[in-house]
């Protein structure tokens, strides 16, 4: 059943997932990952590669090969245990994939090796995964917007997020963040953005930190009235967040979305009756008088 769940979510999210890996960075990012595997199988290039098998077949796996390939599939399967998006799950599996060439290469020969290792560097300097740009309802805060915006209106709810862009984690979770904010946006319930890697008096004040030991990257805080309420994940006592899920599920429970979302619709309602009292308020209602000798229409204001 733990394989065939996430083999499910696959199938089920196939179309979105060709839509990534067309885009350049997957497209580099799996040839990078089967480089060793067209290395390998490639004639005219495996003749010349040396091999431990008994047969002396350079164009196939030798049994330490193998066994190196096993190993790695059961990492990625178990990371893949703690992944909420497709994204997550493609990106454990590219970035295994790589780990798993550098150690093939090596062990191949030291020079090509060294080359891709110097490949890896180099895309991973020069090229970033694609930034989530779907529809949402989140307004981004700089440092000097966000605590004018939190304590505007006391009976509105933020839930803002503290981001990095160069965090994998904060671009796998912005699709789910995304789609919360589609669904529970209202007058009196708002998510907000800030990208703490840039603005780091922001990251100062709110203690969130942006060490990747620290594992606080993305963190979700919810304030009312401009104080902060509920945050995940937790802190403890030296700094590191205590293991949690960013599920939409996990969100949902842990943040009571259900019900700040019935709360905000009042305020909703209430909103628009103060707006209906002042239009009537700014345009009285017009009277017609109807003549009954001539039968002309005069309008008097009354």
């Amino acid at each position: 059943m733990a394989l065939l769940t996430p083999l499910f979510a696959f199938l089920y999210h196939l179309p979105q997932v060709y839509k990534w890996l067309l885009k350049p960075y997957y497209v580099a990012s799996l040839f990078m990952s089967v480089a060793f595997l067209l290395v390998r199988k490639t004639p005219g290039i495996c003749e010349h590669l040396s091999t431990q098998r008994e047969d002396g077949n350079p164009c196939d796996f030798d049994w330490r090969e193998v066994e190196i390939l096993m190993f790695l599939s059961a990492i990625v399967m178990m990371k893949n245990r703690r992944a909420i998006t497709v994204e997550q799950h493609v990106g454990n599996i590219i970035l295994f994939c790589k780990v798993a060439n550098v150690i093939l290469f090596f062990r191949l020969d030291i020079r090509m090796g060294l080359l891709y290792l110097t490949l890896c560097i180099v895309f991973l300097m020069t090229c970033k995964p694609p930034l989530y740009m779907g529809p949402e309802y989140i307004k981004y805060f700089s440092d000097k917007t966000i605590d004018e915006e939190l304590e505007r209106d006391s009976r509105v709810t933020w839930i803002v997020e503290f981001f990095a862009n160069w965090s994998p984690e904060c671009q796998s979770f912005a699709s789910v963040y995304a789609d919360l904010s589609l669904k529970y946006n209202c007058a009196g319930l708002k998510f907000g953005k800030v990208d703490i890697g840039r603005y780091g008096e922001v990251s100062k004040k709110y203690k969130v930190s942006t060490s990747p030991l620290s594992k606080q990257l993305p963190s979700l805080v919810l304030f009312q009235g401009g104080k902060e309420v509920t945050r995940r994940p937790q802190v403890d006592k030296k700094g590191r967040a205590v293991s949690w899920s960013f599920t939409e599920e996990n969100i949902i429970r842990e943040f009571n979305l259900n019900e700040l979302y019935q709360k905000s619709k009042k305020l909703n309602k209430t909103k628009g009756e103060k707006s209906e009292k002042v239009n009537e308020l700014h345009f009285p209602p017009q009277q017609v008088m109807v003549s009954e000798n001539k039968g002309t229409k005069y309008k008097v204001q009354m």
